[in-house]
């Protein structure tokens, strides 16, 4: 979560975003440290590591900058888990971001369920919250989170969750959705190697919400998930309430900036009548990448010594 950020590194898949911020919501790349990155086989020139490196999209490792996502408890009405910085003991102090010190997103690896969440943290260092989890399936979760000292960090890890597994498909490319009564709008797309303005207007009965209530912060957060890998980009809107020019609705607007072609499924958490809604999208870019193109095929990448279960998915 920073002041501006850059919504990159997508490629094949949808599965978005924790590093995210205020002003501009644009979201970067965050590069692993080195003691982090998994590489089989030879090591590669130092140079040719840092460049790969560079264009790796959050929430694809476990482990980054020496601080680790571990699962503590997967149960049917809890999850817990705790970071564990380069010290090796849980991490207790987090600055706060976006009004949380900690921000949790899950994802089901087909991208048909989603949740953002915010966990309570124990003294020990162990965060707890009432199972995110909607259902069976292979999830993805997204530990989006500053500890005190740090930069901004985001590491995920999948989750099991037992049960009858069906595959639901990606719903096809829409530039209109609606929800609990809210119908969203879409105008813009992303392009490949390319800033570019995406607006979500939202009505309802027909006529354009104009009083939007803040949400941690902001009118609107969207996260986005490239299909396939589930690499994670969150971004937050052009302006923020209070600032003078920022109108409470309808539109609510992001710049994104995509360096390769692919399919993601954009979330858009709003505010409005004391209740958050969550809009959903499938977008598919089309052009010339100028990142690397991930397999939609198995686990994604999870970097460090402990690659966490075997299963994608505001950086």
């Amino acid at each position: 979560m920073r002041t501006v950020t850059k919504l990159a590194g997508f490629a094949v898949g949808l599965a978005a975003v924790f590093g995210t911020t205020y002003g501009i919501g644009r979201v970067v790349d965050r590069a692993p440290a080195a003691e982090s990155r998994h590489v089989d086989g030879p090591a590669p020139a130092t140079g040719a590591a840092d460049e790969a490196a560079d264009r790796l999209p959050g929430g694809l490792l476990v482990s980054d900058r020496g601080y680790t996502l571990e699962t503590v408890d997967v149960a049917a009405d809890e999850f817990a888990f705790r970071i564990v910085g380069p010290d090796g003991r849980p991490v207790t102090r987090y600055d706060v971001a976006h009004d949380k010190r900690m921000h949790l997103i899950v994802a089901r690896r087909d991208l048909s369920g989603f949740r953002h969440v915010h966990p309570d943290l124990a003294p020990d260092g162990t965060w707890r919250v009432d199972t995110p989890f909607d259902g069976a399936g292979q999830w993805r979760a997204f530990a989006d989170f500053a500890p005190t000292g740090g930069e901004p960090l985001t590491l995920g890890v999948d989750v099991t969750v037992p049960g009858e597994l069906t595959e639901r498909p990606l719903p096809p490319p829409s530039t209109s959705t609606t929800v609990d009564g809210y119908t969203v709008t879409l105008t813009g797309a992303p392009q490949p190697g390319r800033t570019s303005p995406l607006s979500l207007s939202v009505s309802r009965g027909g006529q354009p919400v104009t009083d939007l209530q803040p949400y941690l912060g902001a009118y609107g957060h969207l996260v986005a998930l490239r299909r396939g890998d589930l690499a994670y980009l969150h971004v937050h809107p052009d302006g923020t309430p209070g600032d003078g020019r920022t109108r409470p609705g309808p539109a609510i607007t992001f710049l994104a900036e995509v360096p390769s072609a692919g399919s993601y499924r954009l979330y858009l958490d709003f505010r409005h009548g004391g209740a958050v809604h969550t809009a959903e999208f499938t977008v598919v870019t089309s052009g010339i990448s100028t990142g690397p193109v991930p397999s939609t095929s198995g686990p994604a990448p999870t970097g460090g010594a402990d690659h966490g279960p075997p299963g994608h998915g505001h950086n």
